[in-house]
């Protein structure tokens, strides 16, 4: 949120400058806003932070896909103890990471903020928004197998991948076992986003025939992009790393407990440690703790009462809804409504 914050303040900027005549050119306002306002983006990479001051026009739509990324986060993980929230010890959207343990919940994050940069780069591509690309100009002409023609403007997911492995990956400035595990994630999130392409056709005739149809592909809900890597999420892969020889440093992963060298399969999400039960407040690990949390009294899933407030128990709240309802108008002109009010209790962890 802070990076999509920041990019809302570059956009005011740049508008209010634009304003104002014969002040700069507007690659001079762009260039400018763009030094101030990557300098002030937390957790950035001396790369990232270049590609931001380089590529001013991509900085919105690296927000929008940070800030989607999140968003998904928090919806996939609502009724968990751990929400995808933090207070700062935890990961950073880009960038070096704090201190915290490479666990599963830090392999979400990395996996869906890599997928919402290479949704969010891709469809501002389609929409004309960067100047180094546009549709997929492959696709534009030429009679497939099944007897239609590319038409519309498809989604350039090749330069939105590609991209996104370059601001992304490049926020991995350590060469340890972490950094391994972050860039294998990153690709998972990218990967999902590839697989799920789709296509939309429209048909073209004579009173709606369909003597010809031309297609284009289309980039998938990045919902269905969240409920998949949630399901990676569910069954993960632990690693450990492997060093190499000479230098001692981590060169790859591996399946921990393998007898072998085996490798994690490439759509697999992987992780390095155990996560933690998320009850108590604890900062190296990134964990808010359950305290005051709202729970469901009646259900028996994860946010139930009991799992969600960890055996605590739970504090019960009552309020009064008060509306006006069953409004009838009344000729002439005034409207009369009764006064109707609904008993709602509320339970929060202890």
């Amino acid at each position: 949120m802070k990076l999509f914050t920041a990019i809302v303040v570059l956009y005011v900027m740049q508008s209010a400058l634009l304003t104002i005549p014969n002040v700069m050119a507007l690659s001079s306002v762009v260039a400018l806003g763009a030094n101030v306002i990557c300098s002030k983006i937390p957790g950035l990479s001396p790369r990232q932070r270049s590609i931001c001051q380089n590529r001013p026009d991509a900085i919105v739509a690296i927000a929008e896909g940070a800030d989607m990324g999140l968003g998904e986060c928090r919806h996939q993980f609502r009724y968990r103890r751990w929400n995808c929230t933090s207070d700062g010890y935890g990961e950073t959207l880009f960038g070096k990471p704090m201190p915290s343990a490479g666990n599963r919940e830090a392999s979400f994050k990395h996996a869906i903020n890599s997928a919402g940069t290479t949704h969010a780069i891709t469809q501002a591509c389609s929409r004309g928004n960067l100047t180094n690309c546009s549709c997929d100009r492959s696709k534009e002409t030429g009679l497939t197998e099944e007897g239609w023609r590319w038409g519309g403007c498809s989604a350039d997911i090749e330069y939105g991948l590609r991209f996104s492995r370059i601001f992304v990956d490049a926020g991995e400035t350590v060469n340890d076992a972490r950094s391994l595990m972050n860039l294998h994630n990153n690709e998972v999130g990218r990967q999902v986003v590839q697989d799920n392409m789709g296509t939309e056709c429209k048909c073209h005739g004579v009173s709606g025939s369909c003597t010809t149809k031309t297609c284009w592909t289309t980039l998938p809900p990045f919902r269905l992009v969240g409920n998949i890597l949630k399901d990676k999420y569910e069954r993960p892969v632990q690693v450990e790393p492997v060093r190499a020889r000479r230098t001692r440093r981590p060169a790859f992963l591996k399946i921990k407990d393998a007898r072998n060298f085996k490798k994690p399969r490439h759509t697999d999400m992987v992780y390095l440690q155990r996560s933690p039960n998320y009850c108590d407040r604890d900062p190296r690990v990134g964990s808010l703790g359950t305290l005051g949390r709202q729970c469901n009294r009646t259900s028996v899933g994860t946010d139930s009462c009991d799992l969600m407030c960890c055996g605590r128990g739970y504090n019960t709240h009552q309020y009064t809804r008060i509306w006006q309802c069953n409004c009838k108008f009344h000729w002439c002109c005034y409207v009369r409504c009764n006064q109707c009010s609904e008993q709602t209790e509320e339970y929060t962890c202890k």
